[in-house]
Order: C-alpha cells, then structure tokens, then sequence
C-alpha cells in the first residue's frame, strides 16, 4: 500500500470504494484459511493489516515498510500491531504483499527473500496493476516500475520459490471504462501531463455507486481470468 495513496484519502481510506472492496476481496481470497499472525511488507499505514485483525481471528500482525520514520508499536482490536523499517525473520502464516512488487526493479528477488524469511507452508496474499497497455501518469506519480498480467505475475511467483493456489482479477466491471478512459488520454497525449494520482476523495453517492459495483462483482472473483485493474495472487510457500 502507498504512503502516498494515504496522505491523498488521509481519515477516509477505511470508507473509501477502493481500500473497501480490495479488503473485501482479500478476505474473500483467504476464505476459511484464516491467518494467525500477519507479515505486511510495504504496509504503508498498514490498512490491510489491520482489516485482517479486525474481521479474522489473527492475533499478530508485523508491517514492515522502508518509508517508516523509526519503529513503533501500535494496536487494532486490542491485538498488537508492530511498524518496522526492517525484519529479519518473522513466524506468519500469512504475507500480504498489496502492491509492492510493482514499486522494485527486481520483483522476483524481493518475494524470494521473503519466502526465506517466513516458514514453510505460509501462504503470500500478492496484488498488482494490470496490463502495460494502460500505463498513465498514476503510475509514474506512484514511482511503478511496471504492469501486470495473470501469467507473468504467476511466473514471477514461481521463480520465487512459491506455488500459485488461486489467481484473479478484479475491479473487472469497471475495467471497461477505466481502460477505455486511459487509453483515450494516451492517444491524447495526456500521458506527457505532470504525474498525478487518479484516487480520489469521492461524495456518498459516487463512492457507494462504485463500491456497490465492485461488490457485486464478488462473487465472480474466483473465476476471472480474463481481465479487471487489479490482480489477485494466493501463493503458498511449500
């Protein structure tokens, strides 16, 4: 998760359609194998991480994220919550990797050596951005290296040293007119415009419009392989 995301949404993120339904979706990923103690890895003000230990049976969780000023300690639900610029090794059985690899030059050596550093059996939650073709000014605003698409990101899992369980995309219903949007502002030349970040603060109406939508698509989320601006990854270190 993006520090920078977090200083645009500030005290709303937990209300906002996106962190929403992408929690939601995590959750939903995760089903019945329900975490114990979380390993965050660019958790940013570790939003994820704190779902997890709200809406599961997670008694831990370790957010680890280099843009931390110093290491802190902090809770949720009444279970501890730690912040860390570094970690060295960490029992989780869970690692929530929420859009990270895309923000590294070397994004299979980044999920190696955290696949060292957790035991064996622990299952990685991994999300990223989809299809270079949609490349805009969001991305150079959030510093990505690149874009994803289900077969690459799988394979960059595997040279890991991880074993893919479940791969998806979503945000699928509102794939349409995002990439339709992005690709009509490239052809316009929009893409040359200063880097900016397409989250926004939205009002109650729009924001629920777009939260129902993604909502809707939940139950759908297992079986699309096909297309949508996020992809889901569930991967097992055996």
């Amino acid at each position: 998760m993006d520090l920078k995301e977090t200083d645009i949404l500030g005290d709303v993120i937990a209300d906002h359609w996106y962190y929403r339904s992408k929690a939601a979706a995590m959750l939903k990923i995760l089903a019945l194998r329900s975490p114990t103690v979380i390993l965050d890895v660019g958790a940013g003000s570790g939003f994820f991480s704190r779902y997890l230990l709200t809406h599961t049976p997670a008694s831990e969780a370790w957010c680890v994220d280099i843009g931390y000023d110093t290491d802190s300690e902090g809770a949720e639900a009444g279970k501890p919550l730690h912040y860390r610029r570094y970690l060295e090794t960490a029992a989780a059985d869970v690692v929530l990797l929420m859009d990270v690899l895309e923000h590294v030059d070397d994004d299979v050596g980044l999920l190696a050596d955290y696949v060292g550093r957790v035991p064996k059996g622990a299952r990685f939650m991994i999300t990223v951005p989809t299809f270079q073709s949609l490349w805009s000014g969001h991305d150079e605003f959030l510093q990505h290296k690149r874009r994803y698409t289900l077969p690459a990101l799988e394979d960059v899992i595997r040279r890991a040293g991880l074993q893919p369980q479940q791969s998806a995309y979503y945000f699928g219903l509102i794939f349409p007119l995002a990439a339709a949007t992005r690709l009509f502002n490239q052809w316009r030349g929009s893409c040359h415009e200063a880097p900016r970040s397409q989250l926004k603060r939205h009002g109650p109406l729009l924001n629920g419009v777009l939260g129902a939508i993604c909502k809707a698509e939940l139950p759908l989320l297992a079986i699309n392989r096909l297309a949508g601006l996020t992809l889901f990854c569930l991967a097992r270190r055996t």
